[in-house]
């Protein structure tokens, strides 16, 4: 049976070292062809752009995650003028979008997030890459508008989590969504996984995030992306050989590996 599978969002920076070498020592083993390596800023993209250096199964992805303080002006531009200068060596956008549970800690102003992203949007679109956006809940249907402003067809929700009428206008786009191992006991997500197309599906585990169930305890590793896989075939009752290939050449297809 084909089982490659491709991990489409982990923090692989945010593991120690040591850690790092082993997961990806290990990844041939565990039938792993690669890691897309999101990145939190310009500190995070320089160190998995090295590591996509040394390692040829590492994609890197570079962008500000929102779930954090608004960078500077001169930090913007820093970013920015990274990421076009870098450009030929990254796969996607990422991680970018809003800040949701931020916003249930902090009184933040949203509208300099919404901001934010629409520059890391419209670079997406100068750079003719993918974005991989962090966008939940109500924020979901927010950062559709914008990629609708913008014309944006290559856009990549990790971690989905919204409603039934966001999720059919993010179909309807052709946006792509994936699901963590957290699919494996959580019915929100299988729930998701079901509904939503096989054909705009993708695997993660944004590691180093820890999971529950029989993960309990357990350094998040890609290996884990094959029991998404067998849920994902139960859910849909259609054959796990077919689900591997379909999300397999998903991924391939989305970030252009």
């Amino acid at each position: 049976m084909e089982t490659k599978l491709i991990d489409a969002h982990i923090h692989l920076d945010f593991y120690t070292t040591e850690e790092q070498k082993q997961i990806i020592e290990s990844l041939d083993k565990h039938q792993i062809e690669g890691l897309i390596t999101v990145s939190q800023n310009l500190k995070s993209a320089k160190s998995n752009l090295a590591l996509s250096k040394t390692y040829c199964t590492i994609q890197p992805a570079f962008g500000y995650h929102p779930e954090q303080t608004l960078p500077s002006e001169k930090e913007i531009v820093q970013l920015t003028e990274f990421i076009l200068t870098q450009e030929q060596d990254m796969v996607a956008i990422g991680e970018v979008g809003l800040p949701y549970y931020l916003r249930q800690e902090t009184d933040l102003k949203l509208e300099e997030y919404i901001d934010l992203l629409e520059h890391f949007i419209m670079l997406a679109k100068r750079t003719k890459k993918p974005i991989i956006l962090h966008a939940v809940y109500e924020d979901a249907p927010v950062v559709c508008s914008l990629l609708e402003k913008h014309s944006i067809d290559k856009a990549h929700f990790h971690w989905f989590k919204g409603d039934d009428k966001t999720m059919q206008r993010m179909l309807t786009n052709g946006y792509f969504i994936s699901v963590t191992p957290d699919i494996v006991y959580k019915p929100k997500i299988q729930r998701i996984a079901k509904q939503y197309p096989l054909e705009q599906l993708m695997v993660e585990t944004d590691g180093p995030w820890s999971f529950s169930g029989p993960f309990e305890n357990k350094r998040t590793h890609p290996k884990m992306l094959h029991e998404s896989i067998k849920v994902i075939a139960h859910l849909k009752q259609i054959d796990r050989t077919a689900v591997y290939q379909q999300i397999y050449e998903n991924t391939r297809s989305f970030f252009t590996l």
